[in-house]
């Protein structure tokens, strides 16, 4: 299988459009030979991710991401802008992760997308 590299520029362009764009070429769906089962997808890099924009106009105090502890009815939540602020290749990463099916396969994507700042 010949995977190629593409890169994508986060600067300008909203969360939702460069997550979904990034899942279908992980996933190998831009390719002609694409089945659900098998794992053909191709290897992306993000650039520029600390220009992105959110979109709306409360959306990084409203949106929140959830984890669970390990303590009986512990679950952890932050909003964006605390994610944003601690780790934010952690957002896009999962709204990518979102966006990919939920199977077997998913770690194996997941683990070709790479997240990079370049400071130009």
């Amino acid at each position: 299988m010949n995977r190629e590299i593409h890169t994508i520029d986060a600067a300008g362009v909203s969360l939702g459009r460069v997550a979904t764009q990034v899942a279908v070429l992980l996933m190998g769906k831009n390719k002609a030979s694409y089945v659900p089962y098998k794992d053909e997808g191709d290897k992306v890099v993000i650039t520029n991710y600390s220009k992105m924009k959110f979109t709306g106009a409360n959306k990084m105090e409203q949106k929140r991401y959830y984890r669970p502890t390990k303590r009986v009815g512990g679950l952890k939540s932050e909003t964006l802008r605390d994610l944003w602020d601690r780790r934010p290749e952690e957002v896009l990463k999962r709204a990518v992760l979102g966006m990919l099916p939920k199977n077997t396969l998913r770690k194996a994507m997941i683990k070709r997308l790479s997240i990079n700042d370049s400071t130009e």
